[in-house]
């Protein structure tokens, strides 16, 4: 890159001034993390748009590192963003507005440049891919108050819901062990992020059990009472929430969004009649989002990248991507059901295609339909799936056509 167009680069990109921030302390944005060197002040050259950005604190020696705390910004072009180091709450915080302004003029001055790294735009097309319909808007919304996400504020959440054995290496994970050091940050000022509440079934007063059975076996009904609900109808809004919540999983480590994204999958998987007749398109535009957060989750060389030993694959490890796993058997379902479809939307095949040549190569998963029901799902705790059992083989012949 020539000095002109590095220059043009600096004056028009967002910069990320962090000061004071400790050596060995890991800082994060979108795809990319770091390990704070003595001269290090932030990073520079970053594109407009929406990023997330997370840091993690360290020993002395380098050697333990607390939870992740990260939050997300949506930067206008040459906007500066500064945030300093505070050392009692272990965390980057925003700092009073004059000394704000001072700071912005001295890094358009380039005062700052020599001790800024440069986003690295190489990997700028990974990030678009899996921020594609993240905005402002959806970022206000969803956020918690004072904007930082972190998994040490979500020990009280969920703890009454029932979960998998994967979901309880992966709360074991993320509490202790592995990825925690102690950690200063003061839990009171810290809340959940506020996420649509997404119904597990659909209940409805008076109908029998084998009706709410069937039911409840196509969420389409459900997927149209929620976006029309919580989204104002917006297919783009419920996209966006599927990739905050991803995002602040695999990047910010946060077990609450690990549960939203799971709720948005499951409710999305579990549809027979939208893909096809009311809402291909959506469909489509899913299957690819999550085609590249998949992708994205399963490069094995993301690991060497984040030059610390808390990177962000440890979390999909071989026993996330099981073969009892959740996503293995609603994949299943919805692979059968878009091969047996009499007429299917070209963009969904391709995309649905694509999604499962990419599970059965980079994970070894297999999807042949074994008996009339092994691709039906149900939650370990549903009240619907006993009455599955009782269901015959032509209660799941039907596939419907556009």
């Amino acid at each position: 890159m020539d000095s002109e167009t590095a220059l043009e680069l600096v004056k028009q990109g967002v910069t990320l001034l962090l000061l004071d921030v400790p050596q060995y302390t890991l800082v994060g944005i979108d795809t990319q993390m770091f390990t704070v060197g003595p001269a290090f002040k932030g990073i520079k050259m970053i594109p407009p748009g929406p990023h997330f950005v997370y840091y993690s604190s360290s020993s002395k020696d380098g050697k333990q590192f607390s939870p992740i705390v990260g939050f997300f910004v949506d930067a206008a072009p040459s906007e500066v963003i500064v945030r300093k180091w505070n050392q009692q709450e272990e965390s980057l915080v925003k700092v009073p507005e004059e000394e704000e302004e001072r700071f912005c003029q001295a890094v358009k001055s380039l005062e700052f440049d020599r001790y800024l790294g440069p986003y690295n735009l190489s990997q700028y097309g990974k990030w678009k891919r899996l921020s594609s319909y993240l905005t402002k808007t959806i970022i206000k919304q969803i956020e918690p108050i004072g904007g930082e996400i972190t998994v040490v504020c979500e020990s009280e959440m969920d703890k009454n819901s029932p979960k998998t054995s994967i979901e309880r290496a992966l709360d074991a994970q993320l509490g202790t062990g592995k990825l925690s050091a102690s950690t200063s940050i003061d839990r009171s000022k810290n809340g959940g992020c506020y996420y649509t509440a997404i119904p597990r079934v659909i209940k409805r007063k008076g109908m029998e059990g084998k009706e709410l059975t069937s039911l409840n076996l196509d969420k389409t009904e459900l997927l149209e009472s929620v976006l029309m609900k919580n989204y104002g109808g917006s297919e783009d809004l419920l996209l966006g929430e599927l990739q905050f919540a991803y995002i602040a999983f695999l990047m910010g480590q946060s077990l609450e969004a690990f549960f939203q994204w799971k709720s948005l999958v499951s409710l999305l998987l579990s549809c027979i009649e939208a893909p096809f007749r009311t809402r291909s398109h959506l469909f489509t535009k899913f299957i690819k989002v999550i085609f590249y957060q998949l992708k994205y989750g399963l490069e094995k060389d993301r690991t060497e990248s984040n030059c610390a030993g808390i990177a962000v694959s440890s979390l999909l490890d071989e026993s996330w991507f099981s073969a009892d796993s959740f996503l293995h058997r609603l994949c299943k379902d919805f692979f059968l059901l878009v091969q047996d479809a009499t007429v299917v939307d070209g963009d969904l095949l391709a995309w649905t295609r694509k999604l499962k040549e990419l599970l059965e190569k980079n994970v070894g998963w297999e999807f042949q339909q074994n008996s009339a029901v092994d691709g039906i799902y149900f939650e370990e705790d549903d009240e619907f799936a006993p009455v599955v059992e009782m269901l015959d083989e032509s209660s799941f012949d039907g596939v419907p056509a556009a």
